[in-house]
């Protein structure tokens, strides 16, 4: 029901001013105006402005303490020792004291310039009329005149501690991104050229878990090896394996046609990395009858009686032979490591 359709007599009586409201004749929205400046006690007592100079100095040194203890961090603790702290029970001692740190630091500059902004520089509200969007030559030599004022208003040239503490914490700060640079992993450093085969480790095959003698390998059949040493329980054992896997095979020797492959084998024994040269995918698939081996992601073939060479698939390179030989046991050892990197090609590639 609409208020038209209300009797007249039911509509409430036209409420009376409230205490205290000030009628206004003219405009309703007039200006106000700013309430009367307020001095603070920093404003009329220079010791107390002293004592918030020292709080923000402290508080800026503070911050540098805390970047430097940041920095610490990263040397002092390991990245797998664990502490107990109360109440977040048991937690990383790296994680924790990075954190810790560098939030200090980060809160300490914070507020320390909101304390020198409240309790040092000027706080006389100052109200500005609207203007249009392009400046006019008044109005920039104004904002200069203003910047100028608040310069002078802040006390930074005057108040040197704070001025000198302020630079040395965010020059800090900024040290603590270069520090965390590092977790964007190691340095590869020769890693990737590098394998765990050596002269004189024997291959230890990955099903029996036992050295393998030239009599274990018969022609025509597939044996995967490892390095002797390489345990299955070590923190590292992926990383490891994913370059020194092997595939042994043997080859009747005159069916072998590359003649360095013949040189690196024992008796028609071949060793060839088991990790593809396309994106590194272990292979696993091989046709005793043609001599290749098949990788099962691309597609990726290779002749392992030429020199592991590619003959189909997107792989760049033909895969890296291990030298071997038998040592006084009668087992199968490695001559020295592979001489090329294993798996994908890279950039380092010589």
């Amino acid at each position: 029901m609409s208020s038209q359709e209300i009797p007249e007599e039911n509509l409430p009586a036209e409420q009376a001013p409230a205490h205290g409201a000030v009628e206004t004749a003219g405009d309703p929205f007039a200006d106000p105006g700013l309430p009367a400046h307020k001095p603070r006690i920093q404003d009329i007592d220079e010791r107390a402005a002293k004592r918030s100079e020292r709080a923000v100095a402290f508080m800026f040194t503070l911050s540098m303490l805390a970047t430097i203890g940041f920095i610490a961090s990263y040397v002092i603790f390991p990245v797998d020792k664990i502490v107990y702290i109360w109440p977040f029970g048991h937690v990383s001692a790296l994680n924790f004291s990075l954190g810790l740190t560098l939030g200090v630091a980060l809160f300490a500059i914070g507020a320390g310039a909101v304390h020198w902004a409240r309790t040092l520089m000027s706080d006389v509200e100052v109200a500005d009329d609207r203007h249009a969007i392009e400046a006019t030559p008044e109005v920039k030599a104004k904002v200069l005149a203003d910047f100028a004022a608040g310069a002078e208003e802040s006390a930074f040239g005057r108040r040197k501690l704070i001025r000198n503490t302020m630079f040395g914490a965010l020059a800090l700060v900024p040290l603590s991104g270069v520090v965390l640079l590092r977790d964007l992993g190691p340095l590869p450093e020769k890693k990737l050229r590098n394998t765990l085969w050596a002269k004189g480790k024997q291959l230890i095959n990955m099903n029996t878990m036992e050295p393998l003698r030239p009599e274990d390998v018969a022609v025509g059949s597939l044996t995967f090896a490892m390095p002797e040493g390489l345990s299955e329980h070590a923190e590292d054992f992926q990383n490891q394996i994913a370059k020194a896997a092997l595939m042994i095979i043997r080859i009747q020797p005159e069916n072998i046609k590359d003649k360095r492959e013949r040189e690196w084998a024992h008796e028609g024994i071949v060793a060839f990395s088991k990790i593809c040269t396309h994106v590194g995918c272990p292979i696993s698939l091989y046709e005793q009858q043609t001599h290749h081996v098949l990788c099962p992601c691309h597609q990726s073939t290779f002749d392992l009686s030429d020199g592991a060479r590619v003959i189909f698939g997107p792989a760049g390179h033909a895969l890296p032979q291990l030298r071997i030989g038998v040592n006084s046991e009668g087992n199968l050892e490695a001559l020295g490591d592979f001489e090329e990197p294993v798996g994908p090609a890279f950039w380092e590639r010589g």
